[in-house]
């Protein structure tokens, strides 16, 4: 006899809580057990669409009683709101970034582990089977021992998209935003920041918040990245460019990676692996191998993921510490793009 499928509650119906509701009804494994927001937008758009519907967490478990929840509300929510659902008992699949501060997210991860609740984090990209073909490749030592990493996120935002007003303001801009996704990438594939260094500016546009920022990173390995990124560039090298993971972002044939390591180096996301033909050797010609993958939507596999983790057959891929460590170096990067110092992430500094 077949399994009912698991019972899903997703909180906040805003871009990515939507994306989060269609998965959730087009996902075999789940049925949408609710979707909680108090706007009278979300309610009215459920009614008109026969969904469930519920202003707060409270009401959903009186009469929906979910088997997991996905906290999709504003950062700044992230901690309350997956805290009542860790109270509850239930596993909660949080969006990106776990919290707005860290310390905050410390106290949520910690509750949650005491209560033996899985918190899982919306790193959705770690699901892609592009960056699980990456680190299959690393682990395997093809590219020897890994020393440099350069990385990029350039794109234009239009001026439409700052006429939202915290897009302007402090915790927003590319590294709060954006760079948080490459940087957990980079702790994923290579291994723990040990210390950052990094610059930003304003000038493109003079927001309170940057447009580019520049960041020298380094692993507790040894290795060397660094990165660059400002949403005031129009230009093909970024995730959102070159993945073809979202099919709102045209698909552009490039790199956003470049990984180094002392037998290759290996470009991402269209996985072309350069080596010498025998030891490695810069008056040698290099060779060119372009590594096959089945391309699949990485939200699709983080909701299947989900559904593992609430059965009790798997572990997070991306734990509630896992979030939490990506979130403080995208602390240490902004304290150190404000204080012109070096952080090192167990909390030192240095001029």
């Amino acid at each position: 006899m077949s399994k009912r499928p698991l019972a899903i509650a997703v909180m906040g119906a805003g871009l990515i809580g939507r994306r989060h509701i269609e998965g959730v009804l087009s996902e075999p494994r789940t049925a949408l057990a609710a979707i909680i927001d108090p706007s009278p937008a979300a309610r009215d758009e459920a009614r008109t669409n026969g969904l469930p519907w519920f202003a707060n967490l409270a009401e959903a478990l009186t009469k929906s009683g979910p088997d997991g929840v996905i906290v999709a509300t504003p950062n700044q929510l992230h901690v309350a709101n997956a805290g009542d659902v860790v109270a509850a008992g239930i596993p909660v699949l949080i969006e990106k970034p776990i919290a707005d501060d860290a310390a905050a997210a410390a106290g949520l991860v910690s509750r949650a582990e005491e209560a033996g609740v899985p918190i899982l984090v919306g790193h959705h990209r770690r699901h892609n089977p592009i960056i699980r073909e990456a680190k299959r490749l690393i682990e395997s030592g093809k590219l020897g021992r890994i020393r440099s990493i350069n990385g990029s996120f350039w794109v234009a935002k239009p001026d439409d998209y700052f006429e939202v007003k915290w897009r302007r303001e402090a915790g927003a801009g590319p590294i709060f935003i954006n760079l948080i996704h490459d940087v957990d990438l980079l702790r994923h594939l290579i291994g723990e920041i040990e210390s950052v260094h990094a610059m930003e500016s304003n000038a493109a546009r003079g927001h309170a918040v940057e447009d580019t920022a520049v960041v020298l990173l380094r692993f507790e390995n040894g290795a060397l990245a660094t990165f660059n990124a400002s949403d005031a560039v129009p230009a093909p090298w970024s995730w959102e460019r070159s993945s073809g993971e979202n099919p709102s972002f045209p698909r552009e044939d490039q790199s956003c990676y470049q990984i180094g390591g002392t037998e290759g180096a290996l470009t991402i996301p269209n996985l072309t692996l350069w080596t010498n033909e025998g030891r490695p050797d810069w008056r040698q010609k290099l060779t060119k191998e372009h590594l096959p993958v089945t391309h699949a939507d990485p939200l699709t596999l983080q909701l299947q993921h989900f559904c593992d983790v609430i059965e009790g057959t798997a572990t997070p891929l991306v734990s509630g510490r896992e979030g939490l460590a990506t979130l403080s170096v995208i602390e240490a990067i902004k304290g150190s793009a404000t204080t012109g110092r070096t952080m090192f992430l167990k909390g030192k500094s240095h001029d």
